[in-house]
């Protein structure tokens, strides 16, 4: 069954067209991933179907009677002064007014008028009974337990439930707005980019509920492996258009690249078939001057090629991201922790940690939010200091960092001026430079702290090039990247010659490019060969 419609829809938001005459259908049973690059306009479509945008004269967006819909935006918008879990037990406002219907029906069971009346009686009952059947719908008595226990799942520390929301982070604020909108069990669910800042249990949490949830859901994710693990469609926009297809994100991308061979193998077809009727008209045109009777050819002729409804060529050669990280040989002998030890308080994060990092290496380092991840990178850029051990970097190498909230930028400056005091280079070439990693000329005039966080993120990326490091330390570096963007970090990453470290939770990512997984447990590092796939099976 359709749940929402979408037909003939042009959005144009300032002089900018996100896409035009756009169809769209969401049945009730699917989950759908939607997808496309950064600034495609993923957002402004889901905006449109809760009415925040709105269509050109003549576009339509058809909601279904009875349907609701649940919108989780990028950045919620919370009562910043209550707490994690008072803003989550808000969620479903209908359990409170139930409650308190409940408790009105109750105390009027108790009044002469009621009890001594028994069609008043019966009625009332009849009331309580079905507001008894109702909360019991909506958690009933275990709805606080729910409301904990789906906090707990989504990664939110057990010490942060009672913390004010404006103390803890975005991506903490996100879950408890996830919370929230899961609670309410709208028909339609539109999460954008739900598992930024998710640990891995989180993320496998976060599947199992779209997988089991009673409607339809709209996901914008970067997660390859999450589009993978629970989408039945793709939705792709782009070229201010969306495309359909059946299937996982794995599936999308076969039919994708064979539907675009066949689409430019049809497109040179009707290219030479289009040549050989121009040649032809040619000739019978210079041949109408000496005889009229080639006239009603060429007159045929033209009307043929008019007709000609003309394929459009497919786009096999999309503007990416360049990122070429060319690094050195440096020592064999990279990194090498001994007997590291780190405390905060009575709790004890490192617990006499040996490791060693070879030339080479491509390590993954994962774990739970809050295990110590960005403890242990800390500690090699030299911004904590062990309580006890030593941590050796060999002595011909270089590190280079890439921060997860992009805190190695200033914000102040503008993103000329970074690549340009980054690389020592001319105004020009740096422009040149930055143009590769897909920004305009204006942008290269902004100043960082106006920039997205997928243009922060390809922004460190290319000072990372600049750096020459041959050490790199990946903190979460796909977060804000689109799908094409991780897919040019990965390649550019398999021919660096360095050693890579890299804390992340994008398990396709992980399965693409590291050789080695590290887990910290009890405060040791557990080395895992192979990627994050060979890992998890291993866990079975």
């Amino acid at each position: 069954m359709i749940q929402i419609s979408i037909s003939n829809a042009t959005l144009i938001l300032g002089a900018k067209a996100i896409f035009r005459s756009l169809n769209w259908e969401i049945q009730h049973d699917q989950r759908i991933g939607l997808i496309g690059p950064n600034g495609a306009g993923k957002s402004s479509l889901l905006k449109l179907i809760i009415s925040e945008h709105g269509p050109e004269p003549g576009g339509n967006v058809i909601r279904l009677r009875g349907v609701s819909v649940g919108y989780l935006p990028q950045q919620p918008e919370l009562d910043m002064s209550q707490t994690a879990l008072q803003s989550a037990l808000e969620g479903n406002p209908r359990l409170w007014q139930v409650l308190a219907e409940l408790e009105d029906v109750e105390s009027r069971l108790g009044l002469p008028a009621v009890y001594e009346n028994p069609v008043t009686l019966e009625r009332t009952l009849a009331m309580h009974e079905k507001l008894l059947e109702e909360y019991a719908s909506l958690g009933g008595d275990g709805y606080p337990a729910r409301v904990r226990d789906l906090l707990l799942g989504l990664g939110l520390p057990e010490g942060d439930l009672e913390k004010p929301l404006s103390v803890l982070s975005g991506g903490q604020k996100k879950l408890v707005g996830l919370a929230r909108l899961l609670l309410l069990s709208p028909s339609v669910l539109l999460l954008d980019e739900p598992d930024n800042h998710l640990d891995l249990p989180g993320k496998a949490y976060l599947e199992k509920l779209i997988r089991e949830y009673p409607g339809a859901v709209v996901l914008v994710s970067h997660d390859r492996y999450l589009l993978d693990a629970v989408v039945t469609h793709i939705a792709e926009i782009e070229d201010e258009k969306l495309t359909t297809f059946p299937g996982n994100y794995t599936d999308y991308i076969i039919d994708k690249e064979q539907r675009l061979a066949r689409q430019e193998e049809l497109f040179q077809i009707q290219q030479r078939a289009i040549r050989r009727m121009e040649m032809a008209l040619k000739r019978y045109q210079v041949w109408v001057q000496v005889s009229d009777k080639f006239a009603s050819r060429v007159r045929s002729m033209q009307t043929r090629l008019e007709k000609v409804e003309q394929l459009d060529r497919p786009n096999l050669d999309r503007k990416r991201m360049e990122l070429a990280l060319s690094g050195w040989r440096g020592s064999n002998k990279v990194l090498e922790l001994v007997d590291l030890q780190k405390a905060f308080g009575p709790r004890r994060i490192l617990d006499g940690v040996n490791e060693t990092l070879w030339h080479g290496e491509r390590v993954g380092l994962i774990g739970p939010n809050g295990s110590g991840k960005s403890v242990l990178l800390r500690l090699i850029l030299g911004k904590e200091m062990p309580d006890v051990g030593e941590i050796l970097i060999g002595p011909s190498v270089k590190v280079g960092y890439y921060a997860q909230e992009h805190e190695t930028l200033d914000f102040n400056q503008t993103v000329l001026d970074a690549v340009r005091y980054g690389g020592n280079m001319s105004e020009s070439r740096a422009v040149s430079f930055l143009l590769g990693y897909t920004f305009t000329y204006q942008q290269c005039q902004q100043k960082i702290g106006e920039l997205s966080g997928g243009e922060r993120s390809r922004l460190q990326l290319a000072l990372l090039v600049l750096s020459g490091a041959n050490f790199l330390l990946l903190d979460e570096p796909t977060n804000n990247l689109d799908i094409a963007s991780a897919e040019v970090l990965e390649n550019a990453l398999a021919d660096f010659v360095g050693t890579v470290l890299v804390i992340s939770h994008d398990r396709y990512f992980l399965d693409r490019t590291v050789d080695r997984i590290l887990t910290i447990e009890d405060g040791q590092l557990v080395g895992h060969l192979g990627g994050y796939s060979d890992y998890l099976a291993r866990q079975v």
